[in-house]
Parts: C-alpha cells; sequence; structure tokens
C-alpha cells in the first residue's frame, strides 16, 4: 500500500462475495477509474458475475428432396374411382351434398284448410263451452258464449299487435274476471276443459289441402326435415289437430306460438328449429300462404321462402295486398305438387 492510499481505497474483491450494492459499485469504479485500474478477470467475476455462455450456433439447415410422384395404373385409378373409402363397404354410397336440408310449413291455408266458416265453428264451441262450465256450477252472465268469441278475437288482436301469444286459457280466465268471476272459485281443470271444448268444431273442421299428406311423404323419403310452425293460441289443441289429420309421422317439429309465445313473423319462434336441426338460415326454405307472417318471417330469418296461393282467407288475402311491394317470396306456387321440383333445384345449387 503506498503513502497516499487508506485502507478503504484498497481493492480486494474475491469471488463468491455478496454482490455490491449499486452505491459500492459505483465507488468502486470511481476509484478503479481514478487510479487507471484495470479489472482482472477475477474481479469482473466478482463484480459482474460469471461471463455469458457463448452463443451456439444454429444447425445447418436440412435440405428437403422433393418427392417423387406415386405412379398409378390404369386398375388402381378405376378402383378409387368406385370407391375411394373402402373402409365403408363396397355397397356404401357416399351422401350427396345438398343446400336444402329442412323445410318449415306454415299450417292453415298451406297444408289444411277449414271446411266450415270459422265463425260458425266458434259459436258451436262456445256455446258448448258455456253449457260445459254451468252443468259444473259456475255461475255465469247470459248469452256468456257471445263474450267468449269477442274474448278470443280481442286476444289475436292483441298477439298481432304486440307480436306475443295470448293463451287461449288466460283469455278465458280473464274474461271471468272481468264479469266479476273470483278467481279463487274457479277450477283450472274446468276451465281447461272449457276451452278445448270451444275448439272442439274447430279442431275436426280441418281438412288436408290436394296433394299435402303426399308431398311429406316425398320428403321424408328424400330425407329432408319438415317442421310446422303456426300462429296458434291453444298449443295441446293445435297438437291434436295434427294428429287428427295424421301429418305428425312426417314431422320432426310441430311448433306453435302458444309454446313459445312468439309469433311469426318473428324469426326467433323459428330459433327452437334451427337449433334442433344443427343447420343454417339458408339451408331451410319457409313455406307459407301470408306474405306478412310466413315470408317476411323466412326473410327476416335468412332462408329461401316460398309463397302458396292456394286460397287464403280474406284477411290475408288483404295483408298480402297491403305489403305486396315490399315483401316477396323467393318462387311462389298454386299447387303443393310443384313445391319438390323447386326445392330440389335449390337443394342441387
Amino acid at each position: 500500500m503506498s503513502n497516499d492510499e487508506t485502507p478503504d481505497d484498497k481493492i480486494e474483491i474475491r469471488p463468491g462475495m455478496e454482490p455490491l450494492t449499486p452505491e459500492e459499485l459505483e465507488r468502486f469504479l470511481a476509484r478503479a477509474r481514478a487510479r487507471g485500474h484495470t479489472l482482472t478477470p477475477e474481479e469482473q467475476y466478482a463484480v459482474f458475475g460469471p461471463p455469458p455462455k457463448p452463443k451456439t450456433s444454429a444447425p445447418p439447415p436440412v435440405e428437403v428432396q422433393e418427392a417423387e410422384a406415386a405412379y398409378l395404373d390404369s386398375a388402381q385409378i378405376a378402383r378409387l374411382q368406385e370407391n375411394f373409402f373402402p373402409e365403408l363397404g363396397d355397397a356404401a354410397a357416399l351422401p350427396a351434398s345438398r343446400l336444402v336440408h329442412g323445410l318449415i310449413f306454415d299450417f292453415d291455408d298451406t297444408l289444411a284448410h277449414l271446411t266450415r266458416p270459422l265463425a260458425q265453428l266458434m259459436e258451436e264451441g262456445a256455446k258448448a263451452a258455456e253449457q260445459y262450465m254451468r252443468s259444473t256450477g259456475m255461475d255465469l252472465p247470459p248469452a256468456f258464449w257471445h263474450s267468449m268469441i269477442e274474448a278470443r278475437r280481442f286476444a289475436e288482436e292483441k298477439s298481432e299487435e304486440e307480436q306475443e301469444e295470448h293463451i287461449a286459457d288466460d283469455a278465458l280466465s280473464f274474461l271471468l274476471q272481468f264479469f266479476g268471476y273470483p278467481a279463487s272459485k274457479m277450477n283450472p281443470e274446468v276451465l281447461k276443459r272449457a276451452v278445448e271444448i270451444f275448439y272442439a268444431p274447430e279442431m275436426t273442421a280441418w281438412q288436408l289441402n290436394p296433394g299435402a299428406l303426399e308431398l311429406l311423404k316425398h320428403l321424408n323419403a328424400e330425407h329432408y326435415k319438415v317442421a310446422i310452425v303456426a300462429n296458434y293460441n291453444c298449443d295441446r289443441v293445435f297438437q291434436r289437430t295434427i294428429d287428427y289429420l295424421g301429418l305428425r309421422p312426417y314431422l320432426d317439429v310441430c311448433l306453435s306460438s302458444a309454446s313459445v309465445e312468439y309469433r311469426k313473423p318473428d324469426e326467433k319462434i323459428f330459433t327452437p328449429i334451427l337449433e334442433r336441426w344443427d343447420i343454417l338460415p339458408y339451408e331451410v326454405v319457409v313455406v307459407g300462404d301470408s306474405l306478412l307472417h310466413d315470408i317476411n318471417g323466412g326473410i327476416e330469418l335468412g332462408a329461401l321462402t316460398v309463397q302458396c296461393t292456394l286460397g287464403a282467407n280474406s284477411q290475408v288475402t288483404l295483408d298480402n295486398q297491403q305489403v305486396a311491394e315490399q315483401v316477396k317470396a323467393d318462387a311462389v306456387i298454386d299447387d303443393l305438387a310443384s313445391l319438390p321440383a323447386i326445392v330440389q333445384a335449390w337443394a342441387g345449387g
């Protein structure tokens, strides 16, 4: 140690010592620079840690040789063309890919029609329902059957206006309360039976349109999925009507607005069907007589649409005239027998 060095100026670094704090390191380097001192490898190791490991060089690129084509003789090519997937079996036919997988039909005036005027059927059913309710001991006002018909019409108008179905059972319950009949005295089973009696003449007055059953059988044979969706305010009566007409064996889904509370043209009424079928809207054809409900609903859904002009009722005819310029179907038919050719053309792209 020279005379001008103090014990604190002595540089002594030993590997394995605890690392210096930033302040200690700066003082150490300042003293080293002032004396022109060059750190030895041991001192560098002690101050800055071990030297970094040398970087390994990247492996040399692998040269890929172009594979030679596998040449097939005519016999091998013929076997592949005949059956490319032998594991499926020699007789297994590959499923054909098509663009249409399902059809959703309207019910009234599309697949079926009433054989008697609706007003006549409602009067007959309402009178029978009133008689039944009186037989159970219910004290009803005179000519209650007339109020039942008016309540049904009012509920249908409100359903159309609000686009939410007003259920037939609720309509009868509200009507009774309107006339002061206490809800505590209402027997739910009696009300349910009264509604069914009210709709009974109408249920048995439905008749299939010409070619309807043959059409559904054909679509089933061609492996199309088939559904019926109707705006109807009593689901159990509607389902019995489907059974009465013998349509159930040919349907995948039969849905009324009373069961989901949505009404056409709201596209949400079709959603449960698409989810069940696991298909997309553009793979579906919506068929119906009403431009306002069926065709407009199909367009909003994003499906293909076919309008049936088989003989719509007066209200549907008036509605169609009012929206004819704004709502147009992809195809129009006046008999059900012409539908398969249209579907086949769309399915084949």
